[in-house]
């Protein structure tokens, strides 16, 4: 198994539209590449609202799961998806295995569009696990606001 960490904006509908596609055994909210060591803790330190998510890359490519996000992102927004505004909910590519960021930058660089693409693609420098209530939100409590509409959260849903 192996992770990578996806940001698409709010981290809810993110979640919600991973967790179902084929190859990925688990995922769980959090923050990447911030600074505090707890969710509780002040104010905004540089975070993007991300999945970390596990997969078997024998089920499902780095490259496959470039597709899947670009399905439920606009990449060419900065710091905006859907009403979701603010730095936090940017989008990006985050891992420890520098081959995930390699295969995830070679697949936006094929792109015809890539050079109007705003997706980071970045090391991972840091994680923290959202707090239980933003654990599979939209499973929980499903007539949540979220940007994604319901027919593509579960798109892939078996």
């Amino acid at each position: 198994m192996e992770e990578i960490y996806l940001a698409g904006g709010c981290l809810w509908g993110v979640q919600e539209f991973l967790r179902h596609l084929p190859g990925v055994f688990q995922t769980e909210a959090g923050r990447a590449n911030g600074t505090q060591l707890d969710t509780q803790e002040g104010d905004y330190d540089g975070y993007v609202e991300c999945v970390k998510t596990v997969f078997d890359s024998n089920l499902v490519t780095v490259g496959e799961l470039m597709a899947y996000l670009f399905e439920i992102i606009d990449p060419y927004s900065l710091n905006q998806q859907g009403n979701d505004v603010g730095e936090k909910y940017r989008t990006g590519v985050y891992s420890l295995n520098s081959n995930h960021l390699k295969q995830a930058s070679d697949w936006i660089a094929q792109r015809p569009d890539s050079a109007k693409i705003l997706v980071e693609v970045r090391p991972l420098t840091h994680y923290l696990r959202s707090d239980e209530a933003h654990q599979n939100r939209l499973t929980r409590c499903p007539d949540e606001n979220c940007h994604l509409p319901k027919e593509l959260l579960h798109k892939y849903k078996k």
